[in-house]
Parts: C-alpha cells; sequence; structure tokens
C-alpha cells in the first residue's frame, strides 16, 4: 500500500522527490521498529542506495515529535573528537548534577552519516569512533575542562555508512557490535525503472502529448547506457575516478528536469537533451580519446534501439 499509493507534488523540487520502493519501505520499516525498542540502527552499502535518505526521511516524518528529538551531521575524514563530542554535548540538557540527556520524556536520535570517514591515526585508531563507543561501553565520557564524567541519557544513535575501501576504514567490531547492521543492496532493475519513470511521467505531465510519451524510453536509454559505461569503464590506476554510481544516473533525469516547456517542443529536442545531459555526466568524465569515441558509440546505439533515431537526424 505504501508503494501503490504515491504521489509526487506539482510544486515539489525534482532533487528531493523520494520514490518508494519495496527495499526503503522495508528498511524503514526496520528502523522504525528497532528505534522504538531503543536499539541501535547502522545502515551499510555502496553509494546511491538509498541509506541517509532512508533515515532523515524518517527523522523528519516518521518520529513523534513530541517523543523524539533529533541531532544529525556527517563524519569526514577531518573530524575530530571534540568536534564530535561538542556536536552532541551542545544539543543536550542538564536533567541533575553530572547527568545530561535531552528534554525530559524524549528520546535524542544521534544520526551520523560516514560514520566510517575518520581518519586512523598512527596507533591505529579513529578517535571520534572510540568517543562513541565510549559512551555506548561506559554510558558517557569526560569533560575536557574539568575532567569530570557526564553521563548522557536517553540517547539512540544511527549510522550509514559505505563498505570499506577507496578511503574509508574497516570500523573496529567492539563498536560494530553495539549496532543492528542492515545492509542496503543496490536497487534492481525494476525499482530502477519505477523510481525514475515516476519522475519522468510527473515532471513531463506538462508536456506537449508525443513528448511526454518518451518518459519511460528516457529511463530505460539512461539506465541501459550507465549499466554499460560501469561494467566496461573500470577505474584503473591511471583512470581512478571511472567510478559510476546512481547517482550519476540521477544527475541526468535531473538534468533533463532543468528544461522548460518551451524548450522541449518535439520528441526530437527530448531527445537531443538526453544524449546532451549523458555527454555531460558520463561522456566529460573519460580522459582518452578512445574511451571517449567508445561512448560516443554506445550513446548512438541506444538511442537507434529505444528512440528509434538516428544520431545525424537529431
Amino acid at each position: 500500500r505504501r508503494i501503490s499509493g504515491f504521489d509526487i507534488p506539482r510544486d515539489t523540487q525534482v532533487h528531493t522527490i523520494i520514490v518508494p520502493t519495496a527495499d526503503t519501505v522495508r528498511n524503514a520499516y526496520l528502523l522504525q521498529t528497532l528505534v522504538k525498542g531503543r536499539h541501535h540502527v547502522l545502515f551499510s552499502g555502496v553509494t546511491g542506495t538509498g541509506k541517509t535518505v532512508v533515515v532523515q526521511q524518517e527523522l523528519l516524518k516518521s518520529f513523534d515529535r513530541e517523543r523524539y528529538s533529533s541531532i544529525a551531521f556527517a563524519f569526514s575524514a577531518q573530524t575530530s573528537a571534540n568536534q564530535t563530542q561538542d556536536m552532541i554535548d551542545g544539543k543536550l540538557d542538564k536533567r541533575r548534577k553530572g547527568t545530561f540527556g535531552p528534554p525530559l520524556g524524549k528520546c535524542c536520535l544521534v544520526f551520523v552519516d560516514d560514520l566510517n570517514m575518520p581518519a586512523v591515526e598512527k596507533y591505529g585508531a579513529q578517535p571520534p569512533i572510540e568517543l562513541l563507543r565510549q559512551w555506548m561501553d561506559t554510558g558517557g565520557w569526560y569533560e575536557r575542562k574539568t575532567s569530570e564524567f557526564r553521563t548522557l541519557v536517553d540517547l539512540n544513535f544511527l549510522g550509514a555508512m559505505g563498505p570499506p575501501g577507496a578511503g574509508r576504514p574497516q570500523i573496529t567490531a567492539r563498536y560494530q557490535r553495539h549496532f543492528n547492521l542492515i545492509f542496503v543492496v543496490p536497487f534492481e532493475m525494476e525499482s530502477l525503472v519505477r523510481i525514475f519513470t515516476s519522475v519522468m511521467q510527473w515532471f513531463l505531465s506538462k508536456f506537449p502529448t508525443q513528448v511526454a510519451a518518451l518518459g519511460p524510453n528516457t529511463v530505460k536509454a539512461t539506465i541501459e547506457v550507465y549499466q554499460s559505461i560501469s561494467g566496461e569503464m573500470l577505474p584503473t590506476p591511471a583512470k581512478s575516478h571511472y567510478v559510476f554510481n546512481l547517482r550519476d544516473l540521477s544527475k541526468v533525469h535531473q538534468g533533463i528536469c532543468l528544461c522548460s516547456k518551451s524548450s522541449l517542443p518535439t520528441p526530437d529536442d527530448l531527445v537531443k537533451c538526453w544524449a546532451h545531459e549523458c555527454q555531460r555526466v558520463f561522456q566529460d568524465r573519460l580522459v582518452s580519446a578512445a574511451d571517449q569515441d567508445w561512448f560516443l558509440g554506445l550513446l548512438k546505439r541506444v538511442m537507434e534501439g529505444h528512440f528509434k533515431k538516428q544520431w545525424k537526424s537529431v
């Protein structure tokens, strides 16, 4: 019911649209259920699978403001333990001497995005992670000026992170053990088609009928281009930036959705716009003439296959 009853308001900005799928609805339900039981939750998965979006949406819409407050921030390689402590301490109230927490009667949901991003120091630890682990093990941490122990109560931690590798270290097992770990799998083809078809049909509904009819074709063509280039153009030491993910797929559709009704009067104009956005998002990242020629050939084949148009005629 949550999936089929979805509707996009007319004044919505494209980049804020979240189309529910079986995966996102399932993950949202698990998050709600675990939080109600006061369990810490950690989402892990590759880039572009909706980890952060699911948590942010639930924090905004699903949790009762009378019972829950929230703190949200993201880690980076430069984040320090002191910064982490200050971000959390600054949002908490004093309950009694040495004890701090959210307003009485509330639970504070602390969401940390890119949880495993802090740099590893020379002894192999990640100081922000060790600070958060200290709270989970002992119920608080020390005030830096007075060295008094601060007990923190009514906190529930939520996290999201990518898998280790590509500059992201592995968080320690003694910290990870405190979480219920949910691995977010990449979207299946059916889900991708549903997501972007919903967005394109919503956007093109105000365009001429012949243009609007090409919405599903545009989605399938873009997905084929994305799958082909991500499978063929793999990163190498000389081309380490050849990393393509679902955000690139989204950028193509967002670029098309910037067009006005007057700029796409005919189907050929939409096809031309689609080709342009694919070139800007994908081809501009390719560094060699051979790679760019390969991509241009791919674009021509996909255009003929999905739009029945010749490159020269468009």
